[in-house]
């Protein structure tokens, strides 16, 4: 059987979970099926690293994604690609633009990986992008949520739309949780205090806002530290934030860190405060790693993560109180509660693993062809 030529486009292997997941489905994939090709914008991505050496890396001599429609074109006929993979709205469109400039047969799978719109302005662009969604060939949700979202603000009819969640490599973060040699900082984890952790981009999105002020009334009745993966411009505004509340001591921002797993595994609680998802891959990621995990109950990942609040505690979005007491009781638990906790978290963590998720991506693939 001739395999089944993938492109997978994106913007750049950076950071972001769109990049984790690529990341996941190409490493996981049938090679007995599917050769996957990776193609980027000119950017180097902190997950380039990661990529088995069998994957085809090309990245476009460009920076710009509206002057990738014609290169990536080319690339789809030169290869003689079968299918065009891509997630996040602009990326997708010109995905789905450069496959009609190629004239080839290739098919378009397009993956939404958010809540996105809200404004007027927002809203109508999502307009925009869904009648170019329309002449994919199919597209894939990440969450129940999301698909709601495609079909309330895209005007995507529901029968197009595929839910498959994000796929958790459980076993591969398993085993970075435990490389100590990793764990720059650990140092600042030797204390009896609680060590509350997260991890995202410094982007209104992720409302740390709330949690730094969550955080603030969970060290006034347990005294704890909060440590901070990830960068984003809001930065100074934060550290701004964390000295008006008193906290600047207990507050550590250690920006992006290749290994976040191992941070994860040596702190009491994983904490979410965004005020929208798409799946919410981090929460997987953390249970993966056997932490404790109180979320947002944002549209629309963290909710069908957790199950409802079966493995975490949800609170409303914006709400410092309620997270604040979801934190404290967690982090009041005894070490036998906190046992079953995290080991309920895990077993739902293998709920996404990708090896079962890769699958339902390989079926979606053949079913298009």
């Amino acid at each position: 059987m001739k395999k089944v030529n993938i492109v997978f486009f994106i913007y750049q292997m950076g950071a972001g979970g769109a990049a984790r997941t690529l990341l996941n489905i190409i490493n996981n994939l049938d090679r007995n099926k599917f050769s996957p090709i990776l193609v980027t914008l000119n950017y180097d991505g902190s997950y380039e690293h990661a990529l088995k050496d069998d994957v085809t890396f090309i990245k476009l001599d460009t920076k710009r994604l509206s002057r990738s429609i014609f290169k990536l074109a080319k690339i789809i006929r030169e290869q003689q690609v079968d299918i065009v993979f891509s997630t996040i709205p602009r990326v997708n469109t010109i995905a789905i633009l450069a496959k009609l400039a190629s004239f080839t047969k290739a098919k378009n799978v397009i993956r939404e990986a958010d809540n996105l719109g809200g404004t007027w302005k927002e809203n109508l662009q999502l307009l925009g992008f869904g009648l170019v969604y329309r002449l994919a060939n199919q597209i894939i949700s990440l969450s129940e949520g999301v698909k709601d979202n495609l079909v309330e603000r895209y005007k995507v009819p529901r029968k197009s739309i595929e839910v498959i969640y994000n796929p958790v490599d459980v076993a591969n973060i398993t085993d970075l949780a435990n490389q100590e040699e990793d764990f720059d900082h650990q140092s600042l984890f030797d204390t009896d205090d609680k060590m509350i952790i997260t991890a995202g981009r410094l982007v209104p999105q992720k409302d740390h806002h709330t949690m730094l002020r969550a955080f603030a009334k969970v060290n006034e009745q347990c005294a704890s530290q909060l440590v901070m993966l990830g960068e984003g411009y809001l930065y100074d505004e934060l550290k701004q934030l964390s000295n008006e509340l008193n906290i600047k001591d207990r507050v550590h921002f250690l920006g992006f860190q290749q290994n976040p797993y191992v941070y994860f595994r040596h702190a009491d609680l994983f904490v979410l405060s965004s005020r929208h998802e798409g799946f919410s891959h981090v929460i997987a990621e953390a249970l993966a790693s056997k932490t404790a995990v109180v979320s947002t109950n944002c549209r629309s990942g963290p909710s069908e993560v957790l199950d409802n609040g079966k493995y975490g505690l949800l609170s409303p979005v914006g709400d410092e109180v309620q997270l604040a007491e979801n934190m404290l009781a967690v982090l009041q638990a005894t070490s036998e509660e906190l046992q079953t906790i995290t080991e309920k978290g895990y077993e739902r963590a293998t709920f996404f693993n990708s090896n079962k998720i890769v699958r339902q991506y390989e079926q979606i693939f053949l079913d298009v062809l």
